[in-house]
């Protein structure tokens, strides 16, 4: 028995296929600086005293991290709409990944901070600098160059999770794959090329985010 392989099928696809990666890129973005962002106001407050704000932030990332993210993904879907709270396909997806890389990525961040000598924070006292400015101008920049790399893995993580949100119908790349290996049952040619489209994304992003911590962070990796 042999197997013929139509890639040329595909072509006509192409534009379904590119639209769906257009739609994972820009969800991919939007999660990664709002959930960094995230991520760094977490980190701040894991960082300091112990009181209700971080014993909140602390039970908010535990729950996230030890549940899975399409458990996550379809409480907001179909389980907030019980409370009232309606969102569209994209908007639950984006919130998903926001809510899913904060968690992490303060536990990176925090790891990062952990590490920073106490003389830096003396000596910004001493400097007469405030809470505020101390982390964000003394503390926060080396500890982010410190984890940088975890960061951008994670960062990339997220990025493959997105094909999660396919299941909700939110019309991204393994979205778009999907429907078309239901309309051409070239189910190998399809996922082929939708992998190499993952494969290609990954490294342009990794490459794309180590870039610009060479740039703004001077980080080495």
């Amino acid at each position: 028995m042999t197997t013929s392989l139509d890639f040329a099928a595909l072509w006509p696809y192409w534009p379904e296929l590119l639209a769906g990666l257009w739609t994972t890129v820009t969800l991919t973005t939007l999660a990664t600086v709002g959930g960094v962002a995230i991520g760094i106001v977490g980190a701040a407050l894991r960082s300091g005293k112990p009181g209700v704000m971080s014993a909140i932030w602390g039970a908010y990332v535990e729950l996230i991290r030890n549940t899975p993210f399409v458990v996550q993904l379809f409480f907001i879907v179909f389980g907030l709409p019980s409370l009232g709270l309606k969102l569209t396909a994209g908007e639950a997806a984006l919130i998903a990944m926001l809510v899913n890389l904060g968690a992490y990525s303060t536990e990176i961040i925090r790891a990062g901070i952990q590490v920073a000598p106490k003389g830096q924070w003396e000596a910004a006292r001493v400097l007469g600098l405030s809470k505020s400015q101390t982390f964000l101008r003394v503390i926060l920049p080396p500890a982010l160059k410190r984890i940088y790399p975890a960061l951008v893995s994670q960062c990339i993580i997220v990025m493959l999770g997105s094909s999660v949100v396919s299941q909700v119908s939110y019309e991204e790349l393994t979205f778009m794959a999907n429907l078309i290996q239901s309309r051409t049952f070239l189910s190998f040619e399809v996922y082929f090329v939708t992998t190499l489209l993952y494969l290609m994304l990954s490294l342009l992003m990794r490459q794309l985010l180590l870039a610009i911590g060479r740039k703004w962070l001077g980080s080495e990796a």
